[in-house]
Formats: C-alpha cells, structure tokens, sequence
C-alpha cells in the first residue's frame, strides 16, 4: 500500500474547538500530513496562539451552535481560503453532576455544543460538499458513545447521539460521495479530564481498568484522523474508530 493514500497535500481541513486539547492535536496531525488546516474557537486569544503555533495555519472564530454564525462562517472561509474538503466536528465541552441533580439548562447547554454543533456545522459544510461530489466528515464520539460512567449521563447521551448521527450522516450523503465516520477517543491527558487526571483515586483506576495500562496522549489520536481523511478510507462509511486502549474490549 503506497503512502500516498494517506498523502493531504492540496488539501484543506476545518477542525471545529481546536484551540487546545483533541483538537488542536489533531490539526497538528493532519497539518503533517499535509493539509492546509482551519483552528476554530470562541475565544480569540486561545485561537490565535493555537494558530501561532501551526505553520499556514489559520483562524476563524465563530460559535458552532450558532446556525446563521456558522452558515456565514463556512460561507466565508470557502470564499477566502478555497473548498472544505475535510471537517473534524471536534468542539464538545464535559459537565459532571449526578443525573437526579442536573440542571436542564447545563444539559441544553451540553446538547447544544456536543450534538446540536455537529449537525449545524456537518449540514453546513456537506452543503459545499454534495456538489462537487466529495469530502471527508469526521466526528469526534467518544468510549461514552457506548459504555457509561456515574455523574456524566448527559454526556453520554450526546456522544451517543453523535455516533448515530454519524450513520444517519453516511446514509444521507454517502450517495454524494461523502465519507462520514467517527473517533471514539477513550481516555485521553486533556484540559476536560485535567480533574480526572488529578484526582488519585480515579487515576488508579483508569489504569487498572485500561488493558495499556494508561492515559492516552493526544498525539495518538492523529493515526486515525489522517487515516479518515485521506483516500485510504474511501469505501469505510458511517462507522466509529473507537481509540481507548482496550477498555471497551476488555470486562
């Protein structure tokens, strides 16, 4: 198999909450594989250090739960820098609280960033994408797609919702030429599970639950973004590449 396939030369990536963290690892990697990447974030300082820090990156910050900010956006960035032809709908944010006490509003807050944004930006950019016949769409799911832990069942729900938007993704627009698929990351050293990763008693049991024996990096996630993007992908649709060390193979 020729290292061509995974060659993103002429390429161009937009990855959603890539200031810090999943996200800014992932466009580090698809950056190396040669993709001209797009960071997206809130903030603007994050955004432009994040940038700083990737050579022809560039930056757009927009809100991607906001449908009219984010149609401008995808609207603009096509304009300005050329075609779309990858999207990582990595944006998500984590609130831990027993489900008898969760506030509705935290939980709309939480579906309206991990799910709502997904399909918001999805339909905005595949709608770029359905006329030239081509892209590459990839979700960021997570281990919670399918096993759950006390205190974060909304989560759970919306990473469950985004595995399956994802197949609901390849069935509406495979037919387009459009590959939608999912990293289901396990658990990773990342801003959202600094308290996890701080608290002794959770660390011990991570890895002693974990078959690896430990916390992922986020540089290990890159293999599987690349590998999404790229044509060596080109028939694998709807499906989520769950990247955990073994926890979801193991009782």
């Amino acid at each position: 198999m020729s290292v061509e396939l995974f060659d993103l030369s002429d390429k161009r990536a937009l990855i959603t909450g890539s200031s810090q963290g999943i996200g800014l690892s992932l466009a580090e990697g698809l950056a190396a594989a040669g993709a001209q990447v797009v960071l997206n974030g809130r903030s603007q300082d994050k955004l432009d250090a994040a940038v700083a820090s990737i050579d022809g990156a560039i930056g757009y910050a927009f809100d991607i739960a906001e449908q009219a900010d984010v149609a401008a956006a995808i609207d603009r960035i096509e304009a300005e820098q050329g075609p779309i032809d990858i999207l990582v709908n990595n944006a998500g944010i984590q609130r831990r609280q027993p489900l008898e006490d969760f506030p509705l509003e935290t939980w709309k807050e939480l579906m309206r960033i991990n799910l709502d944004g997904v399909f918001i930006v999805g339909q905005a950019v595949a709608r770029h994408m359905i006329p030239r016949g081509q892209g590459k769409i990839i979700n960021i799911a997570s281990l919670q797609s399918e096993a759950a832990r006390y205190s974060i069942a909304p989560y759970t729900a919306s990473k469950g919702a985004v595995k399956n938007l994802t197949k609901g993704m390849c069935t509406d627009w495979a037919r387009h030429g459009l590959q939608i698929n999912a990293i289901g990351p396990g658990y990773f050293e990342t801003p959202l599970n600094q308290a996890l990763i701080d608290n002794p008693e959770f660390d011990a049991w991570l890895k002693t639950r974990t078959p690896a024996g430990r916390w992922g990096k986020v540089k290990e996630l890159q293999g599987a973004c690349i590998f999404l993007a790229s044509n060596a992908s080109s028939f694998i649709n709807g499906q989520t590449i769950y990247v955990d060390g073994g926890v979801l193979a193991t009782l």
